[in-house]
């Protein structure tokens, strides 16, 4: 597997996924670990300074899983809202956490749950919270 690339996030967003990861049923669970480790490693901006070009929660997002070469358009969105069969995931499942952040045209290995590796490459993005000046959403 490559190294992770680099990644931006909004502070809002950070401070959101901090107080899910509070939760005690999330609270040392491997998706957590990893969560926490993206946000770690990730350049953190304010709201209004988030690149257009970048994953944010509630982005609409088409991608590529390279591995198998299959095409999704998905939005990113917290727990309460998620819906696999309307193409809204969870920032806790692992295509979602392996989109935070991540910039047009790049490209991260992330393992699924099943334990295949994905290598999920972000090719447009059709909506942007913060782009769209719906900051605090």
């Amino acid at each position: 597997m490559k190294p992770p690339p680099p990644i931006t996030l909004s502070r809002l967003d950070v401070e959101r996924i901090e107080r899910l990861l509070e939760a005690p049923a999330l609270h040392d669970s491997p998706v957590a670990r990893r969560l926490r480790a993206e946000i770690d490693r990730a350049a953190i901006v304010e709201p209004d300074a988030m690149p257009k070009n970048v994953v944010s929660m509630n982005s609409s997002v088409d991608c590529v899983d390279e591995s198998g070469g299959r095409h999704h358009t998905l939005t990113l969105v917290y727990p309460k809202d998620a819906d696999a069969d309307a193409g809204r995931i969870s920032v806790l499942a692992p295509v979602g956490s392996a989109l935070l952040g991540l910039r047009v045209g790049q490209a991260i290995d992330w393992p699924n749950q099943g334990g295949r590796a994905l290598r999920l490459k972000v090719t447009a993005i059709h909506y942007q919270p913060e782009a769209a000046g719906d900051l605090h959403r």
